[in-house]
């Protein structure tokens, strides 16, 4: 029956998907007599946390009742007051959790302070991985201070990611991109080439139609901020787009684009090109907690040289362009050597019907 209510606490956790960020999507519900009798997870707007609004719900029942939660409750001040006070506060005699919170203000403190108030505390683990996967990017900002960065591509059978000529339609199917929106959805920014805004005029929002708690920051690498005025980006920025260029830009460009809505960002980096490392330090900065490249050949190796890129999302097609002038997933200058190729791990595969598949790995890592 644990089993049950973890599960029950995690399924409303996910409702907080791509709406909670900079913090974690948590679910909790209060069982008294076997029965669910408060149900609450957290939204950014919503304000209070998911064992509050459960415990309100669950009212005076609440007493001498088990709250099952996803996530370790705070011990301390932020937002809103801590949720342990408000477990003590209810009476709750017993709190199951999924998971530890791995914020330096919380780590143990919070388990620990309803122990120390005589409440029973059991960290059951039964669920912990789908529970880390929920707060992906929450649990590695806590640990590493940076951002979690992903780079997804579309991609054929044998790695190409654009023809030479004629690059009308899609390499993936409609259900395949539809899943990208998904994943879209639950990433604070997104990141792309001027090469690619320039060629395509895309938008790169969020087409999820799903609430979030901020807008998808859109940042495009520019080097001399090319980026046209009348583009879709441009016309439809409303504070959430970032041009990131190098400090020989013009600075006409400059003021030009900014009196357009679009905020400018020079990070001058190697090659004379944009350092992406600073740029996922300016994230984390502003509290940022993931970011997205969707990107062209170019910029994709620029990624994976700087070692910025924490995992892979390589969607196939069962299509092969073939020739040597379609463009492979990453170009540059690559690696000279097969003993110095970059290195994935935990590589997961997952089928997209009835023909593609999606690739994760994580980037192996000093």
């Amino acid at each position: 029956m644990t089993t049950d209510f973890t599960r029950e606490a995690l399924t409303l956790a996910r409702q907080g998907e791509g709406r909670v960020s900079p913090n974690p999507a948590v679910g909790a519900v209060v069982v008294s007599g076997g029965q669910i009798i408060g149900r609450g997870f957290h939204t950014w707007a919503g304000v209070k946390h998911a064992e509050v609004l459960a415990l309100e719900q669950a009212g005076e029942a609440a007493r001498g009742a088990t709250m099952y939660v996803t996530l370790e409750p705070c011990a301390h001040q932020g937002r809103t007051g801590a949720c342990v006070q408000a477990i003590l506060a209810a009476g709750v005699a017993r709190v199951v959790v999924i998971t530890e919170d791995p914020n330096p203000l919380v780590a143990g403190q919070g388990l620990a302070a309803l122990r120390a108030a005589g409440v029973e505390v059991e960290l059951d683990g039964t669920h912990a991985e789908e529970a880390c996967v929920l707060n992906l990017a929450f649990f590695h900002f806590m640990r590493t201070g940076l951002p979690l960065v992903t780079l997804k591509s579309a991609l054929t059978l044998d790695g190409k990611i654009a023809a030479p000529e004629d690059n009308s339609g899609w390499i993936t199917s409609e259900r395949a991109r539809a899943h990208v929106q998904t994943v879209r959805h639950a990433h604070d920014a997104i990141l792309t080439g001027i090469n690619t805004v320039i060629s395509d005029d895309c938008l790169l929002t969020d087409r999820s139609g799903r609430e979030r708690a901020r807008p998808l920051l859109r940042i495009i690498l520019d080097s001399l901020l090319r980026l046209p005025l009348d583009s879709q980006m441009v016309r439809s920025a409303q504070r959430d787009v970032m041009a990131v260029c190098t400090s020989v830009a013009p600075q006409w460009r400059r003021d030009a684009l900014e009196k357009a809505g679009v905020e400018v960002l020079v990070a001058d980096g190697p090659g004379g090109r944009p350092d992406l490392r600073l740029v996922a330090q300016e994230l984390a900065a502003r509290k940022y907690l993931s970011l997205m490249i969707e990107a062209g050949s170019k910029v994709n190796w620029a990624a994976l040289e700087s070692g910025v890129i924490d995992r892979i999302l390589f969607y196939f097609a069962p299509k092969i362009l073939g020739g040597m002038q379609s463009l492979p997933v990453a170009g540059g200058i690559g690696r000279k050597r097969r003993v110095d190729a970059i290195r994935f791990r935990n590589t997961r595969l997952q089928m997209i019907p009835p023909d593609e598949f999606l690739v994760e790995a994580w980037l192996e890592k000093d």
